[in-house]
């Protein structure tokens, strides 16, 4: 009665998708049985579990298949790969080979051909390189796809903000439901609603114009969404884009470069005002100038010397304590 279970355990395994610690995790409860993928469900006692088996081993088998038989998914949830990621991928599978499979389903309308669930970064460098590509085959319907490929992107570290935003976006405008995107993205309601928002106020080819900014967070995109609101905003914007260095830049400098050309137009030499900054018993310990764009503190250190390195010291973490609370309040708010 063993033998029976022996290979029971392949049927829900995913795979992680890059050579990192990430575990293998099991979710039978989402994927179908290979034996009714395959149609071997009438088969009965000892032989049909042998077979049964077999047909599970051989969907869930890593095979080596040609590059060019694999496509992509149909939701992308990448912008662009980075050159400089390409190049350290393709030298590293050509010193030491690829270490771990990518996952793939075979085509739902294309004999013979295959779709990429995840490992997209991995082929790329494959076909370079002109080597086939290891691959687990598992039959997947688009649900159980578009949740392998989010949940596999959404542990990945280098996966930016914008990118996931994007790729709920794309999913839900494909006609999945919330349930799934979540399970995709491994995020609540809130994160959900939030990353969407951020993607749909955003103009496509401005977010594809930016890429991936992996260093720009929600509240950065959020604020930029709030800034095209204005009038004239999308044409400046574009107007900035088009320019010939603008190209040139890095993702993260191109954000930037589009954020500041919206900033809102402050008058410099407008001073709101300028104070002394009192202890409670009246005496004056230095001074400070409130402007549209800065707040300038200067610490008299002859009176008060080791307040100012105090103050210095404690900065940062007053600042932290501030960032915590606003963003409670944030939370509340949405």
């Amino acid at each position: 009665m063993a033998r029976k279970n022996l290979l029971a355990g392949l049927t829900g395994v995913l795979l992680p998708a890059g050579n990192s610690d990430t575990q293998v995790t099991t979710d039978a409860s989402r994927q179908p049985s290979a034996a009714a993928h395959l149609g071997v469900l009438g088969t009965r006692g000892a032989i049909g579990a042998v077979s049964r088996s077999i047909e599970q081993l051989k969907a869930h088998s890593i095979v080596d298949i040609a590059p060019d038989l694999i496509e992509a998914s149909f939701v992308s949830d990448r912008l662009e790969t980075s050159e400089e990621h390409h190049r350290a991928l393709v030298e590293s599978i050509r010193e030491h080979g690829q270490q771990v499979p990518v996952l793939v389903r075979p085509h739902p309308v294309k004999e013979g051909r295959y779709q990429i669930a995840y490992g997209r970064r991995r082929l790329f460098a494959l076909a370079e390189l002109g080597r086939n590509v290891r691959a687990v085959v598992k039959p997947l319907s688009d649900e159980q796809l578009v949740v392998a490929q989010g949940q596999e992107n959404s542990a990945r570290k280098d996966l930016s903000f914008i990118e996931k935003a994007l790729f709920a976006a794309r999913l839900e405008q494909s006609g999945y439901s919330r349930e799934i995107i979540m399970a995709a993205l491994t995020v609540d309601k809130t994160g959900l609603s939030r990353l969407i928002s951020a993607a749909v106020k955003i103009p496509q080819d401005i977010i594809e114009g930016i890429g991936s900014a992996p260093s720009v967070g929600r509240d950065r995109w959020a604020e930029l969404s709030t800034r095209l609101e204005r009038n004239g905003a999308l044409a400046l914007a574009r107007s900035e884009m088009a320019k010939e260095e603008f190209s040139a830049a890095t993702s993260d400098a191109k954000f930037e470069r589009v954020f500041a050309a919206l900033a809102p137009k402050l008058a410099k030499s407008k001073i709101v005002r300028s104070f002394a900054l009192k202890a409670k018993d009246g005496a004056k310990f230095g001074n400070a100038r409130d402007e549209p764009l800065t707040l300038m503190l200067a610490i008299d250190k002859q009176v008060a010397a080791g307040f100012a390195q105090y103050l210095l010291a404690e900065l940062p973490e007053l600042y932290a304590s501030f960032r915590k609370k606003a963003e409670a309040v944030d939370d509340v708010a949405s």
